[in-house]
């Protein structure tokens, strides 16, 4: 399987899906592959997902996330960012998202070298920019994430998971009383010109000067 794989190449902004993928067969690309490619991954009960981002995608993430880890040091919100970090559902799931926050289970592993979802809490918030896969969301959901954020063609969607699916809804959970679907994608569009630190700047002022 690993050969097969590497002799394929996906291009920047496509994804590749292949089927009938065994769980030892995905932990072994998973090792194989190691965490310093570009791509990321998805698998689902058998199907498994490699998608190249592409550059303006990457860009996004790191703003967005940015803006998050901002937002909450300005708050003292204590938090810790696992990046895109795969969790997984032993046998069954697997999923990378773009960016992904421990905020109201912050403590529950601080320190931790690794999370085992068999034990351990899912992230509280998991960002993925223009998502494209149906079978996103039901991973989520699937790993019990409570918070999705999707950004896509310019706009910002909140989840929330409810009886196991996801709902959109006008504010985070996780930050309630803050327009943030609206203030968070500012800063992003500004940094296209101005550049990251101005962007970040202003919108630091955002938070600190508004009604407590």
């Amino acid at each position: 399987m690993l050969l097969e794989l590497r002799r394929f190449e996906v291009p920047p902004g496509q994804r590749m899906v292949i089927r009938d993928v065994s769980w030892a067969e995905f932990e072994r690309i998973l090792e194989e592959l190691g965490d310093s490619r570009a791509s990321r991954l998805a698998y689902d009960n058998g199907l498994l997902e490699i998608a190249m981002p592409l550059p303006e995608h990457e860009d996004a993430k790191e703003i967005i996330g940015d803006l998050l880890k901002a937002l909450m040091e300005e708050l003292d919100i204590e938090f810790r960012s696992l990046g895109s970090t795969i969790f997984k559902q032993a046998g069954y799931r697997g999923i990378e998202p773009d960016q992904c926050f421990y905020i109201q289970n912050e403590l529950a592993i601080r320190g931790k070298k690794r999370i085992d979802l068999a034990v351990d809490p899912p992230p509280d918030l998991a960002l993925e920019i223009d998502l494209t896969s149906r079978s996103y969301p039901d991973l989520y959901a699937a790993l019990g994430v409570p918070e999705l954020w999707q950004f896509e063609r310019g706009e910002m969607t909140i989840n929330a998971l409810q009886d196991g699916q996801y709902v959109a809804v006008a504010e985070s959970p996780n930050f309630p009383g803050l327009p943030l679907r609206v203030v968070l994608l500012e800063p992003l569009k500004l940094s296209e010109t101005v550049g990251r630190n101005k962007a970040l700047r202003a919108f630091r002022q955002w938070v600190r000067s508004r009604p407590s």
